[in-house]
């Protein structure tokens, strides 16, 4: 497990001022906002440079001086966001808490994401701060606050959490940690039910110490992480609480890298998370943020801020970032424990892995064959009944209903949905009818054919069908098309990239004798790499990648997209994507299938019917905890019409 950064060692980005004068600071100050305008950029450069300790020493001269409050005169002449995050600095951090925490509960609604993330991150120390500058700052009490405006099992664990209780003690019972891994697999997993207060007790109260061997031990005595329990026996606020505290124990610095990257990612910014976070860490792990999101996201969060932000606030967050990890070309080495930490969940982690379509119940193949003979009888369609019939039956029975309708009418079922439907919702239905193996050759065909070639289309499948499925394309191709598949990939592609293909496409076992021997190029990167990622089992892979990282402080995908590029590094992302989290490749899939302008109809639909009896419940738990938004409502979002309701009949249900 990766463990935080504690002890002498400081990871935050600010630090004191060298040769700090408070009355000259006070003065630089005031003279920045007198007269007609203000100087922002002195105002940003001076609180950016200044410790918070140095900044109420600031405060304090002021007041002495002008006999005027700093943080009155900071709000009236800034404006915007630059004026929240410069306030912001200006506060003591337990005052800055509870600043967010009053506004994140006053006034219509509640701010339920902001109360999580203080409360899921902060110490027993900070929280007591916490709960003492409220009442300072506000003559209130905030767990009363806070049982008025939550509710349920949520405001249970919140106020939990308010105690600032937590167990400090790194001393650990191997007793206790196994009574715990036992009352927490019985008050979910195997309970009809929950003992929500179960969960609360242990996760609210345990050292993180404790915590981190209890859910260790989970994943070894139950086979998924304790994560996936939660979200399977929990809900709501709740839910998102208890996942909140589950990330702070084993990483704090990686929750707030996670929570920094979805505040920027997509369109718009969440720019009260953002300061939030930055004037908070900046003093604290500012630092281990940094070299996980590097890690994590392949790219800084320098390069992000500066992406994504503008004028003067872009340069007060990049001042508290504190310097760009992609300058310097490289990982810092504790960095690389997130994804050596990352393969050894990878690699001991048994999921189960599910579909959304199974096999109707009291299933009578004639009688669907004369719904759907009768669904396209005469003027007009009735695309519902078309639709209902044929993404609620699984592949086998969809073959079944073929037979049924050649034995009563005489007619081919695929012939006559291609008449009666069209378009996308057609592309759809015709590609539920096909058997896998043969969808799949389809799907290949159509990748090569033509101007051009989709070298996507080609990669998704190669890189991610097991041994078994590849061998049934290589028989439906060389069926349908008469042709080796082999043959046909031989002749549109080229290169290192033909012939990534053509072994991922012949299920090599052990050695793979496909190197160009006229090339003289054996020992090149590419064939070093090819003949492992293209022959390994996905369990040697794991390991592989593991020791990698133990190796060089690198992620292997990281090291691919530095080293090469074009088709064969997107093949070989593919391939280490796959390997990491297969669901998770195709969730990411999805989603820019369908985000920005425009929708890929064609990529959405491959893997909608491709993995809708094999792990597409997977995938759409990858898609919520990664995007913060269902795969149900992307569909939703995105599409219309028929081919909107058969996608969300495929889809199974919203999360």
């Amino acid at each position: 497990m990766a463990k935080p950064a504690q002890g002498a060692k400081y990871r935050g980005s600010i630090h004191d001022f060298p040769d700090f004068d408070p009355s000259q600071d006070a003065e630089t100050l005031y003279n920045a906002m007198k007269g007609f305008g203000s100087d922002k950029e002195a105002i940003l450069e001076l609180i950016t440079s200044r410790s918070n300790r140095q900044r109420q020493e600031i405060c304090q001269n002021y007041k002495s001086l002008y006999g005027k409050d700093l943080i009155a005169d900071l709000k009236y002449e800034l404006t915007g966001k630059f004026e929240r995050l410069i306030v912001g600095l200006m506060r003591p951090p337990a005052y800055g808490d509870a600043k967010e925490m009053k506004d994140a509960i006053s006034g219509i609604g509640t701010d339920e994401k902001c109360l999580i993330e203080i409360l899921a991150s902060r110490t027993n120390e900070q929280i007591h701060q916490l709960v003492a500058a409220y009442k300072d700052a506000y003559e209130r009490d905030l767990e009363a606050d806070v049982i008025g405006d939550t509710s349920g099992h949520f405001r249970k664990m919140l106020v939990v959490l308010l105690q600032g209780t937590r167990e400090e003690d790194d001393v650990v019972s191997e007793d206790l940690v196994q009574q715990d891994v036992q009352d927490l697999y019985e008050a979910g997993e195997l309970k009809w039910g929950t003992d929500e207060a179960q969960f609360i007790y242990i996760l609210g109260n345990r050292s993180k110490q404790h915590l981190r061997l209890v859910f260790d031990e989970y994943l070894k005595t139950t086979g998924k992480p304790i994560e996936a329990s939660i979200r399977g026996e929990l809900s709501g606020d709740f839910e998102k609480l208890m996942l909140a505290v589950v990330k702070c124990i084993r990483s704090t610095p990686e929750y707030f890298a996670e929570r920094l990257f979805k505040a920027m990612k997509g369109l718009g910014t969440r720019d009260n998370t953002l300061i939030r976070i930055m004037v908070s860490r900046s003093e604290l792990d500012m630092l281990d943020i940094r070299e996980i999101f590097r890690t994590k996201y392949e790219k800084s969060l320098y390069s992000m801020i500066k992406n994504d932000t503008s004028g003067e606030y872009k340069k007060a967050l990049l001042k508290l970032c504190g310097g760009d990890d992609d300058a310097a070309g490289q990982f810092f080495p504790e960095a690389a424990q997130v994804a050596y930490q990352m393969w050894e969940l990878s690699a001991v982690a048994r999921v189960e892995l599910k579909g959304t379509v199974h096999p109707a119940r009291d299933f009578n193949p004639d009688a669907d064959a004369k719904a759907l003979r009768k669904a396209m009888k005469g003027l007009g369609t009735d695309e519902d009944t078309i639709i209902n019939i044929i993404t609620h039956r699984s592949n086998a029975q969809r073959q079944q209903i073929r037979q049924a309708f050649k034995s009563h009418f005489g007619r081919d079922l695929m012939a006559d949905l291609k008449s009666e439907i069209s378009g996308d919702l057609a592309r759809l239905i015709l590609g539920l009818m096909m058997p896998p193996a043969h969808y799949d050759a389809k799907q290949l065909k159509k990748a090569m054919e033509g101007a051009g070639t989709d070298e996507q289309a080609l990669i998704e499948i190669l890189a991610t069908r097991t041994n078994a499925e590849i061998r049934a394309i290589n028989e439906a191709y060389k069926e349908d098309y008469h042709k080796s598949l082999e043959d046909a990939l031989s002749s549109d592609t080229s290169g290192h990239f033909k012939r990534i293909l053509i072994s991922l496409a012949t299920v090599a076992a052990e050695i793979l004798e496909i190197a160009d021997t006229s090339s003289g190029d054996k020992s090149s990167l590419e064939t070093r790499f090819m003949m492992i990622l293209c022959t390994r089992s996905y369990q040697h892979l794991r390991r592989v990648f593991q020791e990698f990282v133990k190796m060089t402080n690198y992620d292997v995908e990281h090291t691919i997209k530095k080293e090469m590029s074009g088709d064969v590094r997107d093949a070989f992302v593919a391939i280490v994507q796959s390997v990491k989290n297969k669901p998770l490749f195709f969730a990411d899939k999805l989603y820019k299938s369908m985000k920005g302008a425009g929708t890929d109809e064609k990529t959405l639909t491959r893997i909608m019917v491709s993995r809708s009896e094999i792990d597409l419940l997977n995938i759409r738990r990858e898609f919520i905890e990664k995007y913060d938004k269902s795969l149900h409502q992307a569909i939703e979002g995105d599409t219309s019409g028929d081919f909107l309701k058969a996608l969300l009949a495929i889809c199974g249900g919203e999360d």
